[in-house]
């Protein structure tokens, strides 16, 4: 039986030296530590506050929902971690 052919495969060229790496602009992102910390501890006070004063205080109005706006502030300190490298 005869032998099939081989086929040379070409070689490796690396791409021309003349494109250069993009520059990669880093930005300054020193706000999120401080903002996503300050969103946790405001929502946890909310909440604390909530309960400590016998649901009076922050605002008597929105009754149970003072819950809600405290885990709300919690929601947006995990949406701020998000842009946290």
């Amino acid at each position: 039986m005869p032998k099939s052919r081989i086929r040379k495969k070409a070689d490796y060229t690396p791409p021309p030296a003349s494109k250069q790496a993009a520059n990669i602009k880093l930005t300054n992102r020193s706000w999120v530590a401080p903002v996503m910390l300050a969103m946790f501890l405001i929502g946890l006070a909310w909440i604390v506050i909530f309960y400590v004063t016998d649901t009076r205080l922050p605002i008597e109005a929105l009754g149970n929902w003072n819950i809600v706006v405290g885990f709300g502030f919690i929601a947006a300190g995990f949406g701020v971690s998000t842009q946290w490298k």
